[in-house]
């Protein structure tokens, strides 16, 4: 197979939450957007077709998920992982945002403290705060150019009563994937103070040469009892918009909880589409996760090398997974109004700016690589260029 990523597609006018809301958001309309965490490739031929099928009949009633559906999620967490599930373990959530803001609401209580390692994917704390839960927030120490997890800090708020951690594995924005040996440790303390864990492992399958994803609740019998890993095809082959994702939830008593408030918000029916594009992904999308992997890496490569060569203040973080780019630009001296008026004013470039993911993101970035190399390069063009302009006449 031989996938064409140099393919620049146009995404306006098709309601691209990337694409089509640079005006209402930013100001301009007339923006490079490189933010939302969605690509600017087509999903494998197999999940297209599988679509363009269903949706030929013509009828779109109501759906159910068949076993042939859990059988290729369990076939794709053996073979490309090595995790052995069991298709009693899953249940089906609209998608990740919706698991882990169900799972903050059953498994805490009002006002208790839940646990976050930032910075991180921002909506950890709409999901805590929205909750009426209080953050704890666990910074990451940036330490050689890369994130390491402070595991006295997260200890002292185990000590100070918090019993639920977001686990973010790999890590958004920073791009870690953290070893066996971190999530071990993390492991160990939670078993100490009987912290139970919401592990949303979305980008489990989109980790980078060289490094190895490990499911957390794959690591002993104990850390896979007091887990919940919330997970989705819907990263992995560019279908987010089909709001698909499922569960492993191996303790029985915490699955018939999380069921139950599924069923009470009648969150249990799928949309259509999704049984089809999900087992058609996993089932045949191996080799095109293989070229789009590679692809990635060759972005990020670029993206180093040019802030390197053009830009050396800034100083990107090689990502271990996902296909994001978290770049520190403290050495540019701007606030977060001033990065904003850069990216949005000067360079006609749209990053996510890196405050959203909590105080420690302040004067970072986000850059979004999953697109034509041609269309990253007009973006770091630009805003390299902007960031010259703004420093030389300050």
């Amino acid at each position: 197979m031989t996938i064409d990523f140099n393919q620049k597609l146009d995404r306006k006018n098709t309601l691209s939450y990337k694409w089509d809301q640079s005006e209402r958001l930013f100001g301009h309309d007339d923006l490079l957007p490189l933010w939302v965490a969605d690509m600017d490739f087509q999903s494998p031929p197999e999940v297209r077709e599988a679509i363009i099928n269903r949706a030929e009949h013509g009828v779109y009633g109501y759906s159910f998920l068949p076993e042939s559906y859990h059988a290729s999620i369990v076939n794709w967490f053996e073979k490309r992982h090595g995790w052995k599930l069991n298709t009693a373990w899953l249940s089906h959530s609209p998608g990740i945002v919706t698991s882990l803001s169900l799972a903050v609401e059953i498994f805490s209580q009002p006002g208790d403290l839940v646990m976050l390692q930032s910075p991180v994917y921002y909506p950890f704390y709409d999901v805590i705060t929205m909750n009426d839960r209080k953050v704890a927030k666990n910074p990451l120490i940036l330490k050689d150019g890369k994130y390491e997890m402070d595991l006295e800090n997260l200890e002292q708020w185990m000590k100070d009563g918090a019993k639920l951690l977001l686990l973010c594995n790999p890590h958004n924005p920073g791009g870690r994937v953290w070893t066996r040996e971190e999530l071990q440790r993390v492991g160990d303390l939670c078993h100490r103070y009987d912290v139970t864990v919401i592990a949303d492992e979305i980008h489990c399958d989109l980790t980078l040469s060289g490094n190895t994803y490990t499911p957390y609740a794959s690591i002993s019998e104990n850390m896979a009892m007091h887990t919940v890993t919330c997970l989705a095809a819907t990263k992995t082959f560019n279908l987010p918009g089909i709001q698909s994702s499922f569960m492993v939830i191996q303790n029985e008593k915490w699955k018939r909880k999380l069921d139950k408030r599924i069923k009470t918000l009648s969150l249990h029916m799928t949309n259509c589409f999704a049984p089809y594009a999900v087992q058609a992904a996993y089932d045949h999308g191996s080799a095109w996760l293989d070229e789009l992997l590679a692809y990635v890496d060759k972005n990020v490569t670029f993206a180093v090398d040019y802030f390197a060569e053009h830009l050396p203040k800034v100083k990107p973080m090689s990502p271990e997974g996902t296909y994001l780019l978290w770049i520190d630009c403290r050495e540019l001296g701007l606030d977060v109004a001033g990065l904003k008026e850069l990216m949005f004013k000067e360079a006609g470039v749209v990053f996510n700016e890196g405050s959203i993911f909590g105080s420690e993101g302040k004067g970072f970035l986000r850059i979004n690589l999953a697109c034509p190399q041609e269309i990253l390069a007009e973006g770091l063009r630009k805003f390299c260029a902007a960031a010259h302009t703004i420093t030389t006449n300050a």
